[in-house]
Parts: structure tokens; C-alpha cells; sequence
């Protein structure tokens, strides 16, 4: 199964990925993972990428394809994949399409904004082992300090309130389109994110038919 997973910054699409990457064997590529691992790499692309991630702006096309089309050579990806974060814009679907990269389904996790900067403003991570934890719904054992390594928490530049804020706006002006995108080819899933995480996860898999 070839899937795009859609929505909102923290509608949890990466937890949905992960469930999803259990139940079909097929990899979850995260473009914002593979950015950021850039970024903290110091790579070229990684430095320019930088420069939008911490405005909470797109990082270009050019940039975002050049990732995918390198991640989609691998063998692991033969039997499909999970986007996860990607496209985000309707020029990158077009590009996928022309490039020929084949999807069965664009999954939508709705979700409003309210409930998004609650999410996102409690979010903690890991800069050492990339960890996430909330405050409310996943605190770490000790505060303030991951589980897995002992690293002090951040607060990440894109889950600053005014960058969230900033995130939202450029979502619903340049990726929100896409549902209507896929839904042009009849490909657009849309299941309610609001609730627990396994509430979530028993409707996508029910949606897109996964026992």
C-alpha cells in the first residue's frame, strides 16, 4: 500500500505512520525527519533547509523533492511506503504524479487549531535521541528529562506559540488544499483525529480497511 498521510502540524500523523508501518511492513518516510537529521548533520541541504524550518516557513520544493526521489531508490520502499509530511504543497503532488510516483490513498487526520497549539504547545523533545514527550499527555518519568537517555528536554523552535501559530497559517494556505486535490482522484481518506491516540488509530485502520 502506497499512502499520504495528511492534516494539520501535531494531528499525529507520525503516530499514525508508525501503527501503520507495523500492520502493512512498508517504511514511513518522513521528510521532516529526514530534514531535520540534515539540519543536525550540517549538511548543504540541511543548512538551507534550516533557514525556513525555524520560521516555521515550507522548506522549498526543490529541495523536499530532491530528498524523496533519493529515499524512494531504496529496496525497502519496493512494496510501498507511508508519506509522512509529504507533499505538502499542490506543485509537489503534481511533481510526484509527473515523476510517476504511484499513491493508493491520501489519508486526512482532522483536526482543529485549537486543539493543535494545546498539543503542540506542551510538546518536549530530545535533541540527543529525538524523543518526543508532552507535559500533559506523555510526561517524561523525570521532568524535564528524557526516559531513553538522560538528555535535558527542549522546546523546539517550530513548537514556539507565535511558530505554531505561523505553521497553521501556511498549512491551511498551502497544504489543506491537497484534500481537495486527491479527492479530484478519488483517493482522499479523511478520519476525525480529535481523541485518544487509539481512538484515532482504530479509525484510520478501519477506514482504510486494515484488520
Amino acid at each position: 500500500m502506497r499512502l499520504i498521510l495528511l492534516g494539520p502540524p501535531g494531528a499525529g500523523k507520525g503516530t499514525q505512520a508508525e501503527e501503520l508501518v507495523k500492520r502493512l511492513g512498508v517504511p514511513q518516510i518522513s521528510t521532516g525527519d529526514i530534514l531535520r537529521g540534515a539540519v543536525k548533520q550540517g549538511t548543504p541541504v540541511g543548512l538551507k533547509a534550516k533557514l525556513y524550518m525555524d520560521a516555521g516557513d515550507l522548506v522549498p520544493d526543490d529541495v523536499i523533492i530532491g530528498v524523496v526521489k533519493e529515499r524512494l531508490m531504496s529496496p525497502d520502499c519496493g512494496n510501498g511506503y507511508i508519506f509522512d509530511g509529504m507533499p505538502r504543497t499542490i506543485n509537489q503532488a503534481e511533481a510526484l504524479d509527473e515523476q510517476g510516483v504511484v499513491i493508493d490513498a491520501a489519508l486526512s487526520i482532522e483536526v482543529p487549531d485549537e486543539e493543535i497549539l494545546r498539543r503542540l504547545g506542551g510538546r518536549r523533545t530530545c535533541p540527543e535521541c529525538g524523543a518526543v514527550y508532552h507535559v500533559v499527555t506523555k510526561p517524561p518519568l523525570a521532568p524535564g528529562i528524557c526516559d531513553a537517555c538522560g538528555a535535558a528536554l527542549i522546546t523546539r523552535k517550530d513548537d514556539d506559540p507565535d511558530t505554531i501559530s505561523n505553521r497553521l497559517m501556511t498549512y491551511h494556505k498551502e497544504t489543506e488544499p491537497l484534500k481537495a486535490y486527491y479527492k479530484s482522484q478519488g483517493k482522499l481518506i479523511t478520519v476525525n483525529g480529535v481523541g485518544s491516540v487509539g481512538e484515532t488509530v482504530a479509525a484510520t485502520l478501519d477506514a482504510l480497511g486494515i484488520a
